[in-house]
């Protein structure tokens, strides 16, 4: 893009060797989760992890996603599963059956070599995995569910849940969205519902539709949810909660992939967790954070006690796809006549003039503006939430570059520091 050489360090390469299968209320969230735990957020940089082992064939094709999709969360440089029998179904599934015949024909360039070499191996055993439930503040703080209670009540983190959301990017598949609809039946049949404020956020325009079309939508509707455009949502902060204030210290679990400190509602004092989406709705049904599906027992709406079921759902529709609203509107073949009129004055966009072309002498000699210690993730550097509205203004959407990040020279949030200096 910049017509200059880009140089690239040579990752290493982390193996997840994974053995038994997964059952129960145990997910494909739960493995990213534990490996997570295990690498940190800054584990996986300048590393590709690769997963193999006889217990990839028990994970779907969207839950090999859903691990891979937060790869990001522990610094990988990418995540790779080998090519099976769940990736060819899924592609013929989705319209990409030449695809997937090509892929089958070069399989063996498309798994791992026989006897490969990692510069570190990770073991886990998916018959031993528990469900995880990771946070608050940041996605490697990994606990076991039987766990999270007991932690909760050591660290004062609030037990109450006030939101439980689904989906989103990493968790919102057929499969995904199936599981969670199964708990939400037990509980309607028994005349439950989600003690929190519950919302669900398709992943796509495909997945909205299909499972408006296959009654999800509709359960989640009675179950009390809300279902959101599709979109980032509330991962992102694009949500206009207003159920507590700024400030005010509260619990929500999503399963998202993010839950760094302010990402999901743009307040500090929000502690937020990730789990699956299947325990996110058994927690919104419960509405407590050490509740455990597996041990606890519900109250139904006659005064019977009761347990749920483990999650269930099929991988795939029964159905096929419905691919739902085409939406997209193509740009016009010759476009050098048509001309984009903004308001010079407007803050929300902005229309760039070309930078000045390179004269192919570097910059030298340039003062360090700022030093930053700790945790720097791409939510420190440029901030979403409140923020996104500027996404059309460079100049704007500049003013929140690390503003999360700590200041080494002070210790504070770059910020808070800039607010006082502005006021």
């Amino acid at each position: 893009m910049a017509d200059i050489p880009w140089e690239l360090k040579c990752p290493k390469v982390i193996g997840v060797n994974l053995t038994g299968k997964l059952s129960g209320w145990t997910s494909s969230k739960d493995v990213i989760l534990k490996v997570a735990g295990i690498l940190t957020v800054k584990g996986g940089t300048g590393a590709i992890v690769e997963y193999f082992g006889p217990g990839v064939d028990s994970i779907s094709c969207t839950g090999m996603g859903t691990i891979c999709n937060m790869g990001a969360e522990i610094g990988a440089t990418t995540s790779v599963f080998p090519y099976n029998q769940r990736m060819h179904d899924y592609l013929v599934a989705t319209g990409r059956k030449d695809i997937a015949v090509l892929a089958n024909d070069y399989k063996h360039l498309l798994t791992g070599d026989q006897g490969a070499q990692y510069d570190q191996v990770i073991n886990l055993n998916l018959d031993e995995l528990e469900p995880h439930i990771n946070g608050p503040f940041t996605p490697d703080l990994a606990h076991p569910i039987s766990e999270v209670g007991k932690q909760a009540k050591k660290h004062g983190w609030p037990l109450d849940i006030k939101v439980g959301l689904i989906g989103s990017c990493t968790n919102s598949s057929y499969e995904d969205m199936g599981r969670a609809a199964s708990i939400a039946k037990q509980a309607l049949k028994r005349g439950l519902k989600s003690k929190t404020q519950f919302t669900v956020t398709p992943g796509s325009e495909q997945i909205r539709a299909t499972i408006e079309r296959d009654g999800f939508a509709q359960v989640f509707d009675e179950f009390g949810g809300l279902v959101l455009a599709n979109a980032c949502g509330p991962c992102i902060g694009q949500w206009d909660r207003k159920d507590v204030k700024k400030g005010e210290k509260n619990t929500i679990v999503s399963s998202y992939n993010r839950n760094f400190t302010g990402r999901n509602d743009a307040n500090p004092a929000t502690h937020a967790f990730v789990t699956s989406p299947e325990l996110v709705t058994a927690l919104a049904l419960a509405g407590t954070l050490d509740f455990d599906p597996r041990r606890d027992s519900l109250t139904a709406a006659n005064g019977e006690k009761f347990k749920l079921d483990p999650p269930s759902g099929d991988e795939l529709p029964s159905m096929g796809f419905d691919p739902g609203q085409d939406t997209y509107q193509p740009p016009p073949k010759e476009g050098s006549s048509v001309r984009v009129d903004v308001d010079p004055k407007s803050q929300r966009l902005q229309l760039l003039s070309p930078f000045d072309k390179w004269d192919g002498n570097d910059l030298s000699e340039m003062a360090i503006l700022i030093k930053v210690k700790g945790k720097c993730t791409t939510d420190h550097i440029s901030a979403a939430g409140p923020w996104l509205k500027y996404r059309g203004h460079l100049d704007n959407i500049s003013n929140n570059m690390f503003i999360g990040a700590i200041n080494s020279d002070n210790n504070e949030e770059i910020g808070r520091a800039s607010c006082r200096e502005r006021v």
